[in-house]
């Protein structure tokens, strides 16, 4: 349960004397209020693939720790990058989709309307 606030004892009756009027200065236009820039959330395909860049560059230094020869490692490297690339591909589209279904729906294998269905 939350704890009431506490406020300072006032009088009866009184009350706080008027500021000045509020008014825009020079710098700052009444309007309608820009909305902040969206940022994205969290666990987005950004995320994901900046954890999988962290792991292309650990992994092989964690096997060249272990003693495994620079070209084992090397080769290990270009396999997750190609991976990784692959990943991100894969969520950037599915993410547009996501983000504009319609578009995801357009297209395929039949796209005119027309075309009776066996």
């Amino acid at each position: 349960m939350p704890r009431p606030r506490a406020t300072a004892p006032t009088a009866p009756g009184a009350h706080r004397a008027p500021g000045p009027p509020r008014t825009p200065g020079p710098h700052r236009t009444p309007g309608p209020r820009r909305a902040p820039d969206p940022r994205p959330a969290p666990g987005t395909a950004d995320e994901v693939v900046r954890w999988a860049a962290f792991s292309c560059a650990l992994v092989p230094v964690v096997l060249l720790w272990y003693g495994t020869s620079p070209a084992g490692a090397a080769g290990t490297a270009l396999g997750l990058a190609a991976v990784t690339a692959a990943c991100r591909f894969l969520l950037r589209r599915s993410e547009h989709g996501a983000r504009h279904p319609a578009a995801a729906r357009r297209g395929g294998r039949h796209t005119r309307s027309g075309t009776p269905v066996d």
